[in-house]
């Protein structure tokens, strides 16, 4: 099922499900996976991955005419117990939680001089977060990060990004049976950054693990987050939060494989647009292989207007290869400010301006509050804050 309300003009708003398909998500692709970055032809901008990405704004990462010529200031605070160490591509854990699906992927993982990988071991529970810092000083970088969750552990993971950088790069998170994880990635480069990156999760059996990306900075971010499961029982909750300003690109495609019986997931994306030729990409896949009997799923897609000038592209997707399922769903809305609820706050004589603020802090605030890192809640607070001076 697809929802779509309130469609402001310049927005888009599509989606499908197919049933016992015979192609796969994977398939709209324009190359198999692959490690090797000869095995993905340039993108021109039709194919279906690309269509809606600016390429003449990424400076050369999809096209191999980007150098690593950049610095990018990289800081570690890990708890006791956690182990920061750095490895060689022949590392057996790099790449084992998913392979790069596009050109810029495989740049990054052929173009990396040495991973960083940060274990925790297992039956740990981190009494506070591991926090990476990644702080661009310009110039182009290319990176490959692992976190390694042992069996039964609990992490907290921040990853935050400042200044200004060109930067391709992988992260994986392999997740432990029983374990239990939680991944804040926040995207608050500088105005002329360029940041694209996959982001693979590997969950294993009866794990747990939430992401939640949020995206304020940068002319051009592009983050693909990709889940699939290692065994049975295994939850996964995509959570997303993005605020695309005036010339801003933001784009996050989604992808939920479920391929082993009896795992859940659920996903839900919120973002806010001003100012002309701000631009916000949602892609939310899912796909439902025929092993996967027992599979819980849902995703959702929300989008607030607050200009004109602004555009969404919003596209769920489902594809189911077996009846015998829990449930599965999806929905996508872009509109405006609702009239009904400004109307309720100004009749109770609150001023209009902050009856707009007050909408969409309540917009936000669901999501907000599931971060579960105090800090970052409130300077996420005070950035939307921020943003909400300069329109509403």
């Amino acid at each position: 099922m697809a929802e779509a309300q309130n469609l402001p003009v310049g927005s888009t708003t599509a989606g499908s499900v197919a049933v016992a398909a015979e192609s796969t998500v994977a398939t709209r692709m324009s190359a198999p996976p692959s490690f090797d970055v000869a095995d993905f032809p340039v993108p021109h901008g039709r194919e279906e991955e690309w269509r809606f990405t600016p390429l003449d704004r990424l400076k050369g990462l999809h096209d191999g005419t980007a150098k690593a010529d950049g610095a990018l200031k990289a800081e570690i605070d890990a708890p006791d117990g956690v182990t920061v160490e750095s490895a060689g591509r022949d590392d057996k854990r790099i790449g084992k939680a998913g392979t790069p699906v596009d050109r810029i992927a495989a740049q990054a993982f052929s173009s990396f001089e040495k991973a960083t990988v940060v274990s925790v071991p297992k039956e740990q529970v981190l009494d506070q977060p591991v926090r990476v810092t990644l702080h661009g000083e310009g110039g182009t970088t290319f990176g490959h990060t692992v976190f390694d969750i042992g069996a039964f552990a609990e992490a907290v993971i921040v990853i935050d990004h400042t200044g200004d950088a060109v930067r391709a790069a992988n992260v994986d998170f392999l997740v432990g049976d029983g374990a239990k994880v939680t991944v804040v990635s926040v995207q608050d480069w500088d105005d002329t950054a360029v940041h694209v990156s996959q982001h693979n999760a590997l969950v294993g059996r009866d794990a747990t693990f939430k992401s939640v990306v949020v995206t304020f900075g940068g002319d051009v971010v592009r983050i693909h987050p990709r889940v699939n499961y290692a065994g049975p029982g295994g939850e996964a909750e995509l959570l997303g939060l993005y605020f695309t300003d005036a010339g801003q690109h933001q784009e996050h495609r989604l992808l939920v494989d479920h391929n082993v019986p009896h795992c859940k997931s659920n996903v839900v994306y919120k973002g806010a647009l001003q100012g002309d030729d701000a631009h916000a990409v949602w892609i939310g896949d899912v796909l439902i292989e025929a092993a996967a009997e027992g599979t819980d799923t849902y995703e959702m897609n929300r989008n607030l207007v607050l200009t004109d000038g602004a555009r969404v592209d919003s596209v769920p997707n489902l594809e189911i290869e077996t009846g015998e399922i829990v449930g599965a769903g999806h929905a996508s809305a872009t509109g405006r400010f609702d009239d009904e609820q400004l109307f309720y706050l100004m009749a109770r004589g609150i001023p209009q301006v902050e009856a707009r603020r007050l909408v969409v802090r309540g917009f936000f605030a669901e999501l907000v509050q599931q971060i579960g890192v105090k800090d970052i809640e409130e300077r996420l607070i005070a950035k939307i804050e921020t943003e909400l001076e300069a329109t509403v």
